[in-house]
Parts: C-alpha cells; structure tokens; sequence
C-alpha cells in the first residue's frame, strides 16, 4: 500500500493532488479492438507537392508523462495557442490499423467541457468516455476495463467540471424532497452520496462537485481489476476538475 501511495502522490506533480476506495466491477474483458476500415479514403494534398508531415511526436508511455502532457495541452487551450495535434493524413492513416490512447478520461457529457478539446489532443491520443455527472454503471466500468485491461492505457483520469448541470439537480432535489423523472433520477440516486452537506446554496454545489469527483475516483480505486494494475505501477487514476470561467484543470485530491 505505501508503495501505491507513492506511485499515485508522483503522479499528482503535474496538475497537484491525490485521494481513496470502494465497489466490485465486470470481470469480463470486451474483446477485439476495434479497427477502422482500412478504404478510408484521405484528401490528397496539392498535386504540385506533397503536403509537409509533422514529425511524429513521442507518445507518453507513463502516468506521469500522461499527466504532463495533458497538463500542457490544458495550458495551450486556455491561452489560445492550440496545436490541434494528430489530425493530419498521415496520423489518420496509420490509425485505420489500429490505436494506443496515453489517456482515459471519464467525464461530464456537459457540451462545454469535451476532454479532446480542453486538453489540446487529437486522433488517437484519448480514450475518453462520458456519462452526466461521471456517474458509474455498467457499461461505463466496462468501457473503463477496457482501456485499462486491454489497451494498456496508464492513465485513468476523473474529470468533473464547474456548475455541473447533473450535481445541480441532485442537490437541488434533495433540499426540495422532489422526485427527478425516471432515469435523471437514477444519476441523482449515485451523486447524492457525495452531496456536502456543510455549505449552503451555490457553496453546496460547488463542494458536491469535488466530492464526487473523488467519490467516482475511490469508487474505480477500489475495482479489483484497475486496483491490481494501480498496485503493480501500470496504472494512475486521478481525479480533476475543469473551470468554466478560466478553461484551467486542476487536480482534485
């Protein structure tokens, strides 16, 4: 366990922080990776040259490498210097045969925050998956196993954002005893446990934002299978938090 806590606290250097435990997963690994079809057809450049090929860049093989490069390419998106990287004909040619992602991101399907644009990436380089609130099931866990089992990915990132819509409801729900209509009221169900119940009004949004934040991060720490892979140093998982006013992430612990 100490060797765990060290790996993770090295991990936090790049955004700054760490956090816990808890819940049992799908053992199934999904099979076959999927391969775009290899007709793909790619615009060609000017018959008169041939179009310039951006060297390849090398791909973080690390969590901490994973966690620099996402941490610079938050800072290239929030100061307008976007790189727009890996879209070019040769990197979409190379991705028909196959893809390694440096990075899962679990997020918010909040239209504001998509995990690629906020963090400068492109073709291949995140695996992201998202569900109103980061909330767990099923079908997210498998998506997360995944990447983690399958693909190999470092990396487990829980991103959850400033005036979530999703943490709103919940908290608004249980101050007024209202029931949300049937599935909404399935999320709120699995936020709710992380309401903070120490703020009031907008203070108490704020709060249960984080909270959850770490509460999914414990919850996924605690899965038998991405455990194994946090124990034996494959795997990082972090949690983080976007700012709608500023577009800066930072780590939440």
């Amino acid at each position: 366990m100490a060797a765990r806590a060290e790996r993770t606290a090295s991990a936090a250097e790049a955004f700054g922080e760490t956090p816990p435990a808890r819940r049992s997963l799908l053992r199934s690994a999904l099979t076959g990776a999927a391969v775009l079809g290899a007709g793909l057809a790619v615009g060609a450049g000017p018959a008169t040259a041939a179009p310039a090929v951006a060297p390849a860049r090398r791909r973080p093989a690390t969590a901490e490498e994973a966690l620099r490069e996402l941490a610079a390419g938050n800072r290239r998106w929030r100061t307008f210097h976007e790189r727009h990287p890996d879209e070019s004909p040769a990197v979409r040619r190379e991705l028909t045969t196959g893809q390694h992602p440096f990075a899962l991101v679990l997020g918010c399907i909040d239209s504001r925050v998509p995990p690629e644009l906020v963090f400068d990436q492109g073709l291949g380089d995140l695996m992201t998956i998202r569900s109103a609130g980061q909330v767990l099931d099923e079908a997210v866990l498998g998506s997360l196993a995944y990447g983690v089992l399958e693909l190999g990915i470092p990396l487990l990132m829980v991103l959850g954002h400033q005036s979530c819509g999703a943490v709103r409801a919940t908290v608004e729900a249980d101050e007024s005893g209202a029931r949300l209509p049937n599935h909404i009221q399935y999320l709120a169900d699995r936020i709710s446990p992380a309401i903070d119940r120490t703020e009031e009004g907008d203070a108490r949004v704020d709060a249960t934002v984080d909270a959850n934040i770490r509460l999914i991060r414990a919850q996924l720490a605690a899965e038998p299978d991405l455990a194994a892979k946090v124990d034996s140093g494959a795997l990082a998982i972090v949690g983080a938090r976007y700012e709608l006013t500023t577009q800066r992430v930072h780590r939440i612990g």
